[in-house]
């Protein structure tokens, strides 16, 4: 290879002269060759293809490279004496031959797979990309695929590039210079297309999930698969998003068209789009040809998790196969079956989770094998590998709900993913924890299937932001350190004791609810960095009259801001909703703040001597039918027709 001249004014003569035909150019590929082939869908399959007819010349070679969606010859049985294929990656087209034995797998984040290259730990004698036609400088564009291509292009002994007219000039770090390359193939063809799957159901419920945890202004990074399709829809009320990802599809373009992704309030590369490569359809392709948004860069750069953690709000989307209780996610094989790689993931969670408002999601339908196998599971299973450790792991995502798993114990870690499995796998799951004593032998399941979302509510207080939303089984830690944060006199006030302990039979009773008889809602300080609970209402059914008994608590630093008021209206309305005939409840005589809340609701008040409190009650059925006569007399009057006494 020639040393790199920036500045050539000769180049095209040279250019002509590397310009040979793509028999000539293999040719000079020694035997034993490690052969580096460009990735994804910058595969340059009319020299792949040339491989196998010229495969008596190059015999016993090594295929290397990353995800594969062209033709893979190599990997068939009957040229097996020819080549052995490595992959970083492994592709539907490439699997047999791994799972066979045919062929290699290498484990090995993208983002360092580049310096295996560079420092020759992975030797590449030759290395066959596709490239855009030379531009008036001299340079060819790696077009759709950068990623760790330019660092095989820059480090192989011998260089092979087939320029394609259909490969977009893309802008980045993605360009050649004429001398960096020893023989061109030129071959006009239509670039490899990808569509990706289709959105089922459930993946349409986790979307719904993600986008919940997607804030305006973030910035974020979308794997391969379902998913895209469906978050995508799910993020269309989103604002301002940006975009740095190792791979993007037609989803980006999608929300670029429909204003979403406007790149304006990222941390670094501020109103661009930056990848290290493409797979999408000719829609795609021909949007980020020279389009100065998209930005291309290799994988060591996008990759980075330390460049990764410089996007504020940064949010990393990936799937999963299967994970364990204590956390543990298994991405790239079924047991002793390797099945895909680890990619990017890694990369991504590192880089989400030290960014400053980041999340690093896990997302993964709770149930495979159509419906009959759990991926949340008490143990992976064996042969299976942890591509993301339970230390790495931060929120998890199924069709059920979301978690997040960082900070909390191993108990805490199951009981919040028997909680996302399927309802079906739930009371296995738990009895599995017992046996591996992960929880208290006396835990019991959710009593709920499934959670009430309509009593979510978020407000802002004294310039705080607190969200409102009901108990999970979770929270018993969070509901412990309430109760031990309230004051002595604000306990007496709720307990009309001294109450001094919260042991754990009994956070299980206030934390595992069905939301039937009894309900209880938690405001949350959501400008802290830690969950914190900072009030707490509940009402507990009596089903012989049908009313529900409530309270109402606020740490003391809370109170006096409006969200005692808020939360005693959020369940004055889930009470109305669910068919309570009426609220009753006690309060202290001392505890006049309290007294006067419920009164400023319309409650009815008399003081029972033998509870040394006053009782409280609220008709939730005079409050439905005041509503509706309001309704009435709000609403536009009806004109009747004119009637004639003669009928």
């Amino acid at each position: 290879m020639e040393s790199l001249s920036l500045i050539d004014p000769n180049w095209r003569e040279k250019y002509a002269k590397k310009i040979t035909s793509r028999e000539c150019a293999l040719s000079r590929i020694p035997r034993g060759a490690k052969i580096f082939i460009g990735s994804a869908c910058g595969e340059p399959q009319h020299l792949v293809e040339g491989l196998i007819e010229h495969g008596s010349m190059i015999a016993d070679a090594e295929i290397l490279h990353i995800l594969t969606l062209g033709v893979a010859p190599y990997a068939d049985k009957k040229f097996s004496t020819l080549f052995r294929h490595n992959a970083f990656f492994i592709a539907d087209n490439t699997r047999e031959a791994v799972r066979e034995g045919r062929a290699d797998y290498t484990p090995v984040y993208l983002s360092e797979l580049p310096d295996l290259f560079k420092n020759r730990k992975i030797r590449l004698d030759a290395a066959l990309v596709q490239v855009s036609p030379p531009d008036r400088h001299g340079f060819v564009s790696l077009g759709i695929s950068v990623d760790v291509t330019r660092a095989a292009a820059e480090c192989a002994r011998y260089v092979i590039a087939e320029v394609n007219e259909n490969m977009p000039r893309t802008l980045g770090y993605s360009f050649l210079h004429v001398s960096q390359i020893d023989a061109f193939v030129e071959h006009t063809s239509p670039l490899i297309e990808y569509a990706s799957p289709a959105a089922d159901e459930t993946a349409m419920r986790m979307a719904r999930i993600i986008a919940q945890l997607v804030e305006d202004g973030s910035t974020i990074q979308i794997g391969i698969g379902a998913i895209p399709n469906a978050v995508v829809p799910s993020l269309m009320s989103k604002n301002d998003l940006g975009v740095h990802t190792e791979m993007f599809s037609d989803w980006m373009m999608d929300l670029v068209e429909a204003g979403v992704v406007t790149n304006r309030k990222k941390s670094i590369h501020k109103g661009k789009s930056i990848t290290s490569f493409c797979m999408g359809t000719k829609r795609l392709y021909d949007f980020i040809d020279n389009n100065p948004m998209i930005s291309i860069h290799p994988s060591e750069y996008t990759n980075d998790p330390f460049v990764i953690r410089q996007n504020d709000k940064m949010v990393s989307i990936n799937t999963a196969v299967e994970i364990d209780l204590t956390g543990q996610v298994c991405s790239d094989s079924i047991g002793h079956l390797f099945h895909s790689g680890i990619g990017g993931q890694v990369d991504f969670v590192r880089g989400a989770s030290r960014s400053k408002g980041g999340k690093a999601i896990i997302a993964i339908a709770s149930t495979a094998k159509s419906g009959e196998k759990s991926t949340i599971v008490p143990f992976l299973e064996e042969g299976a590998g942890v591509v993301t450790t339970r230390g790495s792991v931060r929120y998890v995502v199924t069709e059920w709900g979301y978690a997040d798993l960082h900070g909390m114990t191993i108990r805490e870690r199951a009981l919040a993913l028997i909680n996302l499995a399927h309802p079906k796998f739930r009371e296995w799951l738990l009895d599995e924890a017992k046996r591996l004593k992960y929880v208290y032998q006396d835990q019991q399941l959710p009593k709920r299937s499934e959670y009430p979302k309509d009593l979510e509510d978020k407000d802002i207080f004294d310039g705080r932001m607190v969200s409102f939303r009901p108990i999970k089984p979770t929270d018993e830690r969070l509901l412990k350190d309430f109760f031990y944060s309230l004051s002595d006199e604000t306990i007496y006030m709720r307990y009309f004791s001294h109450v001094r302990l919260m042991p754990h039979e009994r956070l299980q009773e206030e934390t595992n609810l069905d939301f039937e008889n009894k309900l209880t809602i938690v405001a949350m300080n959501a400008d802290s960095e830690v969950d914190q609970i900072v009030g707490v209402g509940q009402y507990g059914l009596n089903p012989s009259n049908n009313t529900g008994e409530i309270s109402v608590s606020l740490r003391d630093d809370w109170q006096g801001m409006g969200v005692g008021r808020k939360l005693l209206g959020m369940l004055v309305e889930a009470g109305k909703k669910r068919g309570l005939t009426g609220l009753t409840g006690y309060v202290l005589p001392s505890n006049r703040k309290m007294l006067h809340l419920f009164l400023a609701f319309g409650f009815a008040s008399r003081y029972d001597a033998s509870e040394e409190a006053y009782f409280l009650s609220l008709d939730l059925e005079e409050v439905r039918d005041r509503e509706l006569k309001k309704e009435a007399l709000a609403a536009p009057a009806c004109d009747l027709p004119y009637q004639s006494d003669k009928g």
